[in-house]
């Protein structure tokens, strides 16, 4: 009988294993002390090596006292908090959505450590219910308040058939060494349309991870976006299950880099079903020393006939220094489809640049220009016009900073 042996464990890793076991999450601990965290090996991490990104992992998170302000605020809104893991009271709900509590984590069992932390660790989770027209954005807060903690939440939301709605995550919190995991289930139902974003805006010094994980019905209508702009390190999984003839989905995501940041961004998209369709797109930015990652995978079932597909990844390097990583892929097993990929890389246009300078428009200001022109194609994707006007802001924010 084959019997693995244990992987000489880092400092981090000792820490979560001491965290499961606390939780009484013995089998998960025994796994974490078996395989370790993820490194190159494991082809889903070969751009994002935990074992050696991750240096050290503070205590589990306390109860947070005191919940600062929104770090964006959006135009009627309606605000739910989730802080350091536990769903705070909120106000009267509008019409159409319903605020409750999930015990535990809310996320598809699979081998990916991030899940299997969130499922162990996580105690409470928010669930919403929408149905109909849901009229504000709801606003799903996440922070990471306190001293420096680790912190686990979770937020699943079913929107019921034909229902539109807008709902944004940010992740956010006191400017402290933090570790974060979210997981976000989505179900979209039959016919419903969505714009699901979230955004990270965690503290420099913090280490952020998210899984998202989608269910598309019948003729759902489903917008994702995913923006990257703050931890130093930051890992989001993005995982979306076709299960309902003619559904839909648009999948876009920013990784904004800047001096030794490492933001990743890793898709897996599965068409189970005929007659779905997808299209991606990911940006990424990098300055300084900053690495942007890029893993897309687009999955076609044997029985998923008349699936069409786009994946493209475009990469701007402001930096010789600087790295951006991209893998776009197809596994396709149905023999009726239209499904391709593409990907990008390159520093600013010298045409273009060279045009605005030659109108009298300063150097730098040209190339702020430029920049936001490769940005807005994420940025304007989204309907309405508070939350792409706090978007937008967040992009200035990052340009600004390296200004």
């Amino acid at each position: 009988m084959h019997v693995e042996t244990p992987v000489r464990l880092s400092a981090a890793e000792e820490s979560l294993v001491a965290q499961l076991e606390n939780a009484g999450a013995r089998d998960a601990a025994e796994r974490l002390r078996v395989a370790g965290l993820p490194t190159r090996r494991v082809e889903s991490y070969h751009y994002t090596d935990l074992k050696t990104l991750l240096s050290a992992v503070p205590p589990l998170a306390a109860p947070a006292n005191d919940v600062s302000a929104p770090a964006i605020d959006i135009a009627g809104a309606y605000r739910i908090v989730i802080a350091n893991g536990v769903v705070q009271p909120a106000g009267t709900a509008p019409a159409g959505i319903i605020v409750g509590k999930a015990t535990g984590s809310v996320l598809t069992t699979r081998d990916d450590v991030l899940v299997r932390l969130n499922a162990a660790l996580v105690k409470e989770s928010l669930n919403l219910e929408l149905s109909g027209s849901v009229d504000p954005v709801i606003h799903v807060d996440r922070r990471m308040e306190g001293p420096g903690a680790h912190v686990q939440s979770g937020a699943k939301i079913n929107i019921g058939s034909g229902t539109t709605a807008t709902i944004i995550e940010t992740i956010s919190g006191s400017d402290a060494a933090h570790i974060g995991n979210a997981g976000s289930y989505v179900s979209v139902g039959a016919g419903a349309e969505v714009t699901h974003i979230v955004v990270d805006l965690s503290a420099r010094q913090a280490v952020n991870f998210a899984t998202l994980e989608y269910r598309l019905a019948a003729d759902a209508r489903l917008k994702s976006i995913v923006v990257n702009a703050g931890a130093h390190l930051a890992r989001v999984n993005v995982f979306a299950d076709f299960v309902g003839e003619g559904a839909h989905g648009d999948f876009l995501g920013l990784n904004v880099v800047d001096t030794e940041e490492h933001r990743d961004i890793t898709l897996d998209v599965t068409h189970g079903v005929p007659h779905t369709t997808s299209a991606e797109l990911y940006k990424q930015i990098a300055r300084g020393r900053g690495k942007a990652v890029f893993q897309g995978k687009i999955n076609v079932a044997q029985d998923a006939q008349k699936t069409d597909a786009k994946m493209m990844t475009q990469g701007l390097m402001l930096s010789d220094e600087a790295e951006i990583l991209a893998k776009p892929e197809l596994e396709i097993f149905a023999d009726d489809v239209v499904c391709g990929h593409g990907a990008t890389c390159g520093d600013l246009d010298e045409s273009s640049l060279f045009y605005l300078m030659s109108r009298g428009i300063p150097c730098a200001e040209a190339e702020t220009l430029l920049i936001r022109a490769f940005l807005e194609e994420i940025t304007e994707a989204v309907e309405n016009e508070y939350v792409a006007e706090a978007l937008s802001g967040v992009v200035e924010r990052w340009l600004q900073k390296g200004a």
